[in-house]
């Protein structure tokens, strides 16, 4: 098949191309070429800037494609023009949404027909902050409009895997692994939950090539922070309270993945994937995930500085002076 990606140099686009050629796809991608990419030389690659609307799109003009991947469509704009340009030029439509779509949901399951958070006006570009689940709401809704029944909406739950650019999971995995005591937050009993990219791309794929219609749910394994803690395996661990964590003002920025139990977006860390998983969808292990970070990170050396050090010391001799207290 002939497939359109646009994006697809870093993280989860990367893997996709990657997971489209495997499967004997000829792919093409359209990116403004700013970053160098290790894609294979295969990959046909356009340039195109879609803040400027449609005429950042001039390279796709008179070209056909049998399915188009949007990776960067983050406002009405770029949404609108890749629409309107590609509507009558390729067969299926599959946007990468995220579960911010469902917003502050404080308890889940959270299931594809769970309320969706108020759209951003088309005129909105910024993308900073909490306008991103807005934003993701305002192209769902463009793409379906326009595009009917060859629109697939894929909402991935937070992705994990080599060459994430954040720190989300390898700070955890490089924290576990130095000397002194570990800061693990609240009591264990709290959950967590990611998805793997190359679930994320396997399943893209596979949404392509059976020509799959709908709205999906990507997430992966929900667990505690006990279990997670247990799969990092570091070697001491001290868990400090939710209420010490708060009056720090240590937040999820410093503990990437940790929503404690009925906060602002907990919910997201209970996502249903079960249409998915009935269409195809298959789910990595987290063991597996976290041991193929491991060995790239250990590899490629990435940023993954989440909490300041000297915080986490404060914090660890805090909870443990409050722990002689109240005996």
């Amino acid at each position: 098949m002939r497939i359109l990606v646009l994006g697809g140099t870093q993280f989860i686009g990367r893997q996709i191309v990657l997971e489209l050629l495997r499967a004997g796809n000829a792919v093409t991608i359209l990116n403004r070429g700013v970053t160098a990419d290790d894609l294979p030389p295969e990959a046909e690659r356009l340039r195109g800037d879609r803040d400027r609307g449609p005429s950042g799109l001039a390279q796709l003009e008179r070209r056909q494609w049998d399915a188009c991947i949007d990776l960067s469509g983050y406002t009405a704009v770029h949404v609108n023009a890749s629409v309107s340009e590609l509507r009558r030029r390729v067969g299926r439509y599959v946007f990468i949404s995220a579960v911010a779509v469902y917003g502050p949901a404080r308890s889940g399951p959270l299931y594809e027909r769970a309320p969706v958070i108020e759209a951003a006006p088309d005129q909105v570009t910024d993308v900073a902050g909490d306008m991103y689940g807005r934003l993701k709401v305002t192209c769902e809704r463009i793409v379906r409009e326009v595009m009917g029944e060859r629109a697939t909406i894929l909402r991935p739950q937070i992705v994990v895997g080599p060459h994430d650019p954040t720190p989300r999971l390898t700070y955890w995995i490089r924290r576990a692994r130095q000397p002194g005591p570990m800061l693990a937050p609240g009591d264990g009993s709290d959950f967590l939950q990611v998805v793997d990219v190359k679930d994320v791309a396997r399943f893209a794929t596979l949404a392509v090539k059976r020509d799959l219609s709908g709205t999906f749910n990507l997430a992966g394994e929900r667990v505690t922070w006990r279990s997670f803690l247990d799969l990092l395996a570091p070697r001491e661990v001290c868990w400090v309270s939710r209420p010490l964590l708060e009056r720090a003002g240590v937040g999820e920025r410093d503990l990437p993945l940790y929503r404690p139990a009925g906060s602002p977006r907990s919910g997201l860390m209970h996502v249903d994937h079960g249409c998915a998983v009935n269409a195809g969808f298959a789910v990595t292990p987290l063991r597996s995930s976290i041991e193929q970070v491991r060995a790239w990170a250990e590899a490629a050396n990435p940023d993954s500085q989440a909490l300041n050090p000297h915080i986490e010391r404060r914090l660890i001799e805090r909870q443990a002076a409050a722990a002689i207290k109240s005996k």
